[in-house]
């Protein structure tokens, strides 16, 4: 047993009574760079292909990061651990980074141009698009009555996620409903249900480039919601919902149990385009 007069109880003590307001803060900052992070990782999305996770790369970024700020406190022993994709750093960008933790700012100096805190609102890919609020290491919840397998029949109807961009107003940008709506359930269609889904008209063959199938009635839902009611950009007819054949809806529903169990997405099947 220790005693509440060692010091590293009582301070620990002190950093579990501070902690909310800490992690408050945080967040906050990394609020102010987000649009930042939202902008790359669809661009991202945009050169690389739709099996690019832009919500994932995000949270990776947000990641790495915080343990770059864990330089700020070292004691000059302990070597702070990367991330895997951090090894290939060039020796330049490693060193600036220590440089700068030697130096106590986790920043470099200022260049000409718009502060991080000014408004991105006008930009391209960008604009419309609600505050991301980002909550630290939380994972995307995938529970209630949208992730119950049972939901999907034989008679229910999907959209394809690149019409469901469109029929929300974010058609400029592939994956924008990805991010601002990481909690839908979207199914990447294999080979056999591209061929299939080409077969019928509902697509045209897009080589390597992956394509999503979310549920129509999610995207009815959130055209409902007063985040897009009052758009003038709201298109629904641009949805083009068709029930797929009842082998495609099961591995749909196998999908849907893997990911609210919290199993791991499969990689995709074929390359970017």
């Amino acid at each position: 047993t220790r005693s509440f007069t060692d010091p590293s109880v009582s301070m620990e003590l002190l950093r579990a009574v501070l902690q909310p307001s800490i992690n408050e803060e945080i967040r906050g900052v990394f609020n102010k760079y987000m649009k930042f992070f939202q902008t790359a990782a669809i661009n991202v999305r945009d050169n690389v292909g739709e099996e690019v996770d832009p919500e994932q790369l995000i949270q990776e970024t947000c990641r790495s990061c915080l343990e770059q700020a864990k330089l700020l406190f070292s004691d000059g022993k302990k070597v702070v651990p990367r991330l895997p994709h951090e090894q290939a750093v060039p020796k330049r960008a490693r060193q600036m980074d220590e440089e700068l933790s030697r130096r106590g700012s986790p920043v470099p100096k200022k260049r000409k141009g718009r502060p991080p805190g000014q408004s991105l609102s006008n930009d391209r890919g960008v604009s419309g698009m609600a505050a991301w609020k980002l909550k630290v290491s939380e994972p995307v919840k995938r529970d209630g009555p949208k992730w119950d397998p049972s939901r999907l029949t034989e008679t229910t109807t999907f959209v394809l996620g690149s019409r469901a961009n469109k029929a929300l107003g974010m058609g400029g940008t592939r994956g924008r409903l990805y991010i601002k709506h990481p909690h839908l359930f979207k199914y990447a269609a294999d080979p056999q249900d591209k061929h299939w889904l080409t077969e019928q008209q509902h697509m045209r063959a897009i080589g390597g480039k992956m394509a999503y199938l979310l549920i129509e009635e999610d995207i009815r839902d959130l055209a409902a919601s007063e985040d897009y009611r009052d758009s003038v950009d709201l298109r629904l007819e641009e949805l083009k919902p068709f029930i797929p054949p009842a082998w495609m809806t099961e591995k749909m529903q196998k999908h849907m149990e893997t990911l609210r169990r919290g199993g791991d997405v499969p990689p995709p099947e074929e390359p970017p385009e």
